[in-house]
């Protein structure tokens, strides 16, 4: 509680209480109230109790000690790539992917004076990055901060006419700012991925269609990517996503996070997995979930 700023500590209080008398009804997100993963949890469970917490790390602890029902967490930005380091949280939290959710991101500058006194603009380095070209075009300079509404909230503790914040529309009216521009991104197409986190997989994971989502570690072994993944084209598997990452700083391995179209239960995913299996030193699926959006 106390890492959120002064205005949205009274918001927070409110829903963190709300969803203790009903935690099977609470959606942990990362972020003060205002935030976008906030309103991804509006849209996504309208019934349900959104559940603020300071970090991607708190909002899985909320989830895995029972707080929360589930937890929704942004994975990749249209404009900017990767959100959350979900390569490196979910394997080891035990939690799995039930679903997701796409939200078109719209940001608005907020602060207590007016837009010609604005120096600094405060916001998530991911929100900052979606907005580059719009500020260095007025020589504001970004000012990195953990979450959108939550530099809303400084900013409007601060009350320093020169620093405003970077958030969504709706930050502006929780704590009071004036709204000095709106829909600033730097394309119109912008948009975030969420995925949903639970202790478990719903017994019926829903009608289809589905997508899968895996990491993996290859074996360092010459064209050791390209037999990992032959089973994929040969079975006709769409894989919507492929990222590699380092872990442990050693640079000798390299394993890798992938989205399929279909499920294990099909055939075709299911020979593709197998074959991956073979070829790697070991994979692990970290959920099937229906699709929120058509993939090609």
């Amino acid at each position: 509680m106390e890492n959120f700023a002064a205005p949205a500590r009274p918001i927070v209080a409110a829903m963190i209480e709300a969803a203790a008398h009903a935690p099977e009804r609470a959606v942990a997100f990362q972020g003060a109230p205002g935030a976008n993963s906030h309103i991804a949890v509006l849209e996504a469970f309208p019934d349900g109790l959104p559940l603020p917490c300071f970090s991607f790390e708190d909002a899985i602890d909320a989830v895995k000690e029972g707080r929360a029902d589930c937890a929704m967490i942004p994975i990749e930005n249209s404009l900017h790539g990767r959100v959350a380091d979900i390569h490196f949280l979910l394997p080891e939290s035990g939690l799995v992917i039930t679903g997701e959710h796409f939200l078109p991101i719209r940001y608005a500058l907020m602060g207590t004076g007016s837009l010609d006194q604005v120096r600094q603009a405060m916001s998530h380095p991911q929100a900052l990055g979606q907005c580059r070209q719009w500020l260095k075009a007025r020589g504001i300079a970004p000012l990195s901060y953990p979450d959108t509404a939550g530099a809303a909230a400084v900013v409007a503790e601060m009350a320093d006419v020169e620093v405003a914040a970077l958030a969504p529309p709706r930050a502006a009216e929780l704590y009071g700012l004036n709204t000095l521009e709106g829909d600033i991104a730097d394309a119109e197409h912008n948009m975030t991925r969420f995925v949903v986190l639970a202790r478990a997989a719903p017994a019926q994971a829903g009608p289809g269609p589905f997508m899968t989502t895996f990491i993996f570690e290859v074996k360092n072994v010459p064209a050791a990517l390209y037999k990992a993944l032959g089973g994929f084209a040969t079975n006709g598997v769409n894989m919507t996503k492929l990222e590699s990452y380092q872990r442990g700083g050693t640079f000798a391995a390299t394993e890798f996070y992938a989205d399929v179209v279909g499920s294990p239960a099909d055939a075709t995913v299911g020979r593709a997995l197998e074959e991956l299996r073979f070829h790697t030193k070991w994979m692990r699926v970290l959920g099937t979930y229906p699709q929120a959006r058509a993939r090609p």
